[in-house]
């Protein structure tokens, strides 16, 4: 599988994923300085970031159009890096949402949200450098565990946020409000499981 030379695929997928931890930095950094921050300067610069990880998966996208043999089938190349900038792209829509639906603070619940997501992040890029040399890796089995721990960690606070949403607030402005949030925050994470499924999918195909 290994190419000796020239591009990687394996690597261009590890950087695709970088760009979703640094949109998740930045959602990260927003939220915690909420109070003091320019949220307009914080948009343009996920938008920023959501446009490098675009032109990362373009350019991967070109160079596999001219590839006479690449190292998996390129119908899984095409998926996963679809689904890996899915994450950065939801990752934005975190902070669109809080954007345009105005909020004046951020919950507590939204900070643990985004921290769970992080970490989801940084073990979906483990997955992926381990994904190369799947066949000698003695880590690569439990990075997609842990990012479907993560997963389960969020559907959990998900839950439990949503639960409370609807049992102590009155306001259906609110509701939909903090729950359109939530729900963004789950795609995310979902996301992130479905890269690492799909990285286990192709290794039980090719192996």
């Amino acid at each position: 599988m290994r190419k000796k030379r020239g591009y990687s695929y394996f690597t261009a997928f590890v950087e695709l994923a970088k760009y979703s931890l640094k949109a998740c930095e930045v959602l990260n950094h927003t939220l915690n300085q909420f109070d003091s921050i320019d949220l307009d300067e914080q948009l343009k610069i996920m938008h920023e970031v959501e446009h490098s990880a675009d032109k990362a998966k373009h350019d991967l996208f070109n160079r596999l159009a001219k590839e006479f043999l690449p190292p998996i089938d390129r119908e899984d190349i095409i998926q996963l890096s679809e689904i890996i900038d899915d994450v950065t792209d939801f990752i934005e829509d975190v902070l669109i949402n809080i954007s345009i639906f105005n909020f004046k603070f951020i919950p507590q619940e939204f900070i643990e949200f985004s921290e769970v997501l992080e970490n989801c992040c940084k073990a979906l890029i483990s997955s992926l450098i381990e994904f190369e040399n799947h066949n000698k890796s003695r880590t690569l089995h439990e990075s997609i565990i842990e990012v479907n721990r993560l997963e389960e960690q969020a559907d959990s606070l998900y839950m439990n946020g949503v639960r409370n949403l609807f049992g102590t607030t009155i306001d259906p402005i609110k509701i939909m409000v903090w729950k359109e949030v939530y729900d963004s925050f789950e795609k995310c994470c979902d996301a992130c499981e479905d890269a690492a499924n799909f990285i286990e999918n192709i290794v039980m195909k090719i192996s």
